[in-house]
């Protein structure tokens, strides 16, 4: 698989898990959503605005690009978080709208990506300021691992809310390919 099918793939995976996720969490009540369940943003919402938060940082450095993707200019108008700990959504619904509007994003800036774009590096600052340049197509890996680690966190607060999110794995979105001998 070419990394820019790759790069789609993870973009696709993102807004499946995030739809399944919202779906079972908009079934518990406002007040299930925000108890502190000892996680390490608290809540389930806690955490869902994290990965919010972290979306919307990475994709405002990824507008950067030398590329300079047209899908990414309704992230460039908005304001950077200041805080990955902030609840940027108060409750499950604005959050739930939001998320899906990124996930749109995602996927229409995942499928303009090309294969040269991957390896250049990236010039941003991380949230205390400090320069870094890294390799595209490694930053663009993490940004998807990161939505996977604590997407795993919210799949075990609400699997201990009492509700099941159901089959997670990639593999489900893999696309079979004919064995050849």
């Amino acid at each position: 698989m070419h990394r820019p099918h790759h790069v789609c793939l993870m973009a696709t995976y993102n807004e499946w898990m995030n739809a399944k996720l919202y779906q079972v969490a908009s079934s518990l009540s406002d007040e299930a959503l925000a108890v502190d369940r000892n996680a390490f943003f608290g809540s389930i919402l806690g955490t869902l605005n994290h990965l919010v938060a972290g979306d919307t940082v990475w994709l405002k450095r990824f507008a950067t690009h030398p590329a300079n993707y047209p899908a990414l200019e309704p992230i460039r108008l908005r304001p950077a978080p200041t805080n990955l700990r902030a609840l940027l959504f108060s409750n499950i619904r604005e959050l739930s709208a939001h998320r899906a509007w990124l996930d749109r994003l995602i996927i229409e800036w995942a499928g303009s990506i090309t294969e040269p774009d991957l390896d250049l590096s990236l010039k941003y600052s991380n949230t205390q300021g400090v320069p870094a340049d890294r390799n595209f197509y490694a930053l663009v890996m993490h940004f998807f691992n990161h939505q996977t680690h604590h997407r795993g966190q919210v799949t075990t607060l609400l699997t201990q809310a009492g509700v099941d999110v159901g089959d997670t794995d990639l593999l489900f979105l893999i696309p079979s390919q004919p064995l050849v001998p």
